[in-house]
């Protein structure tokens, strides 16, 4: 009898054992690719849908990815689109039983005003790894940086009224891929535009043009002291994708 109860004993611990259960998981920029070490990763964080609680957080780390892979090789299913050297996050997750996960992504991780947060849900079963691609989540849009003017600056209207005033904005894909004229990402299907307002009421739009890799320039004509706001958005038809940068700037007499 007493054999019988330790038997029943080892085996309901056994059941109830929590078993290491792998799963990788990637942030891949719409119609680019992934995002990695070099733009800073993506921060990801696995909850059990449940009770809410973290099971697993970090960012991913590696590089973009294979370029002709990703961008150039027809899809086929069953193939992978990452290598060995792709920004992944690996996650070893102890659970007992099947369990409900939710996963955030937030990317990209160190620019916050083009920060966003993409999430799945699936159930993770003990054991059974999720690795390969992993799972994989888009995250739309551009990341813009305003260069010029420069946040919060004041600028003395002596010293560039009825002149001409450079407008200057960093523009690059979700994962850091470069623009260019005629590149992959090309500048020629993106539409790039300020939009000038003063004392809170638009005066005017002004088109930019790609001057370098990744860099877009325009110009306008200050005549008049005031509150200015700048907001500078890029925008492709053909993927969908935008993004927006802004910047307040002071005019003064």
């Amino acid at each position: 009898m007493k054999s019988i109860i330790l038997l029943s004993l080892l085996f309901f611990n056994f059941n109830l054992s929590a078993t290491a259960t792998k799963i990788i998981v990637r942030a891949k920029a719409k119609d680019a690719k992934f995002v990695g070490s070099s733009l800073g990763g993506a921060y990801i964080i696995i909850r059990n849908k449940t009770d809410n609680s973290i099971l697993a957080k970090g960012k991913t780390n590696g590089s973009t990815g294979n370029t002709d892979l990703i961008m150039r090789t027809p899809r086929e299913r069953g193939k992978l689109i990452s290598d060995a050297q792709t920004a992944q996050f690996l996650a070893t997750i102890d659970i007992e039983e099947p369990t409900f996960i939710r996963i955030e992504v937030i990317s990209p991780y160190n620019h916050k005003q083009a920060q966003s947060i993409v999430s799945t849900e699936l159930w993770l079963i003990p054991g059974k790894d999720i690795l390969g691609d992993g799972i994989i989540l888009e995250i739309p849009g551009f990341i813009i940086d305003i260069l010029k003017p420069r946040t919060h600056q004041y600028i003395a209207l002596k010293d560039v009224q009825n002149k001409v005033f450079e407008l200057k904005a960093n523009v690059v894909m979700m994962c850091g891929c470069t623009i260019n004229s005629g590149g992959i990402w090309d500048s020629e299907n993106m539409e790039v535009t300020a939009i000038l307002k003063k004392d809170g009421k638009h005066l005017k739009n002004v088109e930019m043009s790609i001057t370098e890799t990744n860099l877009f320039e325009g110009s306008i004509k200050l005549t008049s002291a005031g509150q200015y706001e700048i907001i500078i958005y890029a925008y492709n038809a053909k993927s969908g994708n935008t993004g927006v940068d802004k910047v307040n700037y002071v005019i003064y007499e």
